[in-house]
């Protein structure tokens, strides 16, 4: 660890893979992380609010610890599920490209705006399967080539038995693999087990591949985008724990066949959220999206809500809670913010260094950063935090350092909260999401264009950083 690192505190992480907790030592200063994105197809749900937010938090926790990150986050824009919707709004016309890209950008839009009210960074780059097609082909060609997948009509599959590994990753014994794998009927399937990689003449199918025209199956996609824009070996590879099985551990015997190696050195996974104690899931009909709970509490409860509870402990949400978290936010803003502050623009290090001298001195301030450091446990510094407040008030530059680490780490604003939160339109939703865009591609006149069409619909513009 080299001098950028001002806090001493060696970082852990309880590994999936191990099921251990387990030291943090990356590849270097630049931290690689990947996370499972959304299938744009709906609104966002409650149970998506919380695996971003918690990675939010995952992500804001490295670069207080001085590391620098690369952050990709994948959206599967290409899916049965956006077919579908397609489908519908096309009636008896055959579905096109065009008509299943409307659908996936017109969600994904509003996902976006659902991450910015909770105050998530923007990942350092967001790609989507459609724009990388011909790398997804690629690497298939590279598993046929080394005998991991073979071609059985128009598909192609991934052999599993070729993959000594597979299982290992979720803990699954052999007789257990069938379970949650999707039902694939195409006979000429070597194994029940195998799954596919590409998907030819069915729904969808608009690329043209040496198999025929068709498109890629789910789990080839991460494997090629985490390759393509986070590097051949990831320290960090997150999502929901409902993706371990299949997907992720599909997602690394497709990964670890090409590259010869280990794809993943730490996998973290968060919990579901559950609504009286069932998992909450579209399928089941019992989802809260996040638009409906920003109707009504501020973003900054909800964001608050979710942090109470340690990202790998099952959530079951319920609005009587919501409330509570509400009030408890507010006595924390009025122990560390009383004058409601707006959030400084400082440096991870300097945060740093006002931490490390607080340590120092402070008990409590020692604490805070033991409890970051094992496993991300905010649950626990947000205890600290207020069971020990004598301490952590009692200077000006306590109280300062513990603001700065709210709003920079825990990504809470501090600001007054609105009895109900705004909730934008799709449509001005949409053009957030243009004008970011026009900022990451620093096309300043569009995005000048798209502020002033913002402001004329009678919405203030603020700029915030979007990528670390």
């Amino acid at each position: 660890m080299n001098d950028t690192h001002i806090l001493n505190w060696p970082l852990q992480v309880i590994n999936t893979y191990s099921g251990e907790k387990e030291l943090f030592a990356p590849q270097g200063d630049m931290v690689t992380l990947y996370v499972c994105g959304v299938t744009p197809y709906d609104y966002a749900h409650m149970g998506h609010a919380r695996c971003y937010v918690n990675f939010d938090c995952i992500v804001r926790m490295l670069l207080f610890w001085g590391y620098s990150v690369t952050y990709v986050r994948n959206s599967t824009d290409i899916d049965d599920k956006i077919i579908k919707k397609a489908l519908d709004a096309c009636g008896d016309q055959e579905v096109t490209q065009a008509a299943v890209a409307a659908i996936a950008r017109h969600y994904n839009a509003a996902f976006c705006a659902d991450m910015a009210a909770l105050n998530t960074l923007s990942p350092t780059i967001e790609p989507t399967v459609t724009d990388n097609i011909s790398a997804i082909i690629d690497f298939i060609e590279q598993l046929i080539a080394q005998g991991h997948a073979y071609v059985a009509g128009n598909d192609v599959y991934f052999a599993r038995d070729t993959y000594a590994e597979y299982g290992q990753l979720s803990g699954r014994v052999l007789d257990e693999l069938a379970d949650g794998v999707r039902i694939d009927k195409n006979e000429l399937k070597k194994s029940a087990g195998d799954f596919v990689l590409w998907k030819g003449n069915v729904p969808g199918s608009f690329w043209d591949s040496p198999w025929g025209k068709g498109r890629p199956g789910w789990h080839i996609e991460c494997s090629v985008l985490a390759r393509k824009y986070a590097g051949d070996y990831i320290d960090i590879h997150g999502g929901g724990i409902d993706l371990l099985f299949p997907h992720h551990e599909n997602e690394k015997a497709q990964s670890e066949c090409v590259l010869q190696h280990q794809f993943v050195r730490y996998w973290l996974h968060n919990a579901h959220v559950m609504l009286k104690s069932e998992k909450m899931s579209k399928s089941l009909g019992n989802v809260f999206t996040v638009r409906d709970i920003l109707a009504e509490y501020d973003p900054m409860v909800v964001r608050f809500y979710l942090l109470q509870h340690h990202y790998r402990t099952p959530l079951d949400i319920d609005r009587v809670h919501i409330v509570s978290a509400a009030r408890a936010y507010s006595k924390l803003m009025k122990l560390y913010n009383p004058e409601a502050l707006p959030a400084e623009m400082v440096s991870s290090q300097h945060i740093q260094h006002m931490w490390k001298a607080c340590a120092e001195e402070c008990e409590a301030a020692a604490a805070v950063i033991t409890a970051l450091a094992d496993d991300c446990n905010i649950p626990k510094v947000l205890g600290i935090l207020f069971g020990s407040s004598d301490q952590l008030v009692a200077s000006d530059h306590r109280r300062h350092a513990v603001r700065l680490l709210l709003q920079h780490v825990l990504g809470l604003t501090l600001q007054p909260l609105n009895a109900v939160a705004v909730v934008v339109s799709d449509d001005i939703a949409a053009l957030i999401a243009q004008r970011d865009q026009a900022r990451r591609e620093k096309d300043w006149k569009r995005a000048d264009e798209l502020r002033a069409e913002l402001q004329a619909r009678g919405h203030t513009v603020v700029d915030t950083k979007l990528s670390r």
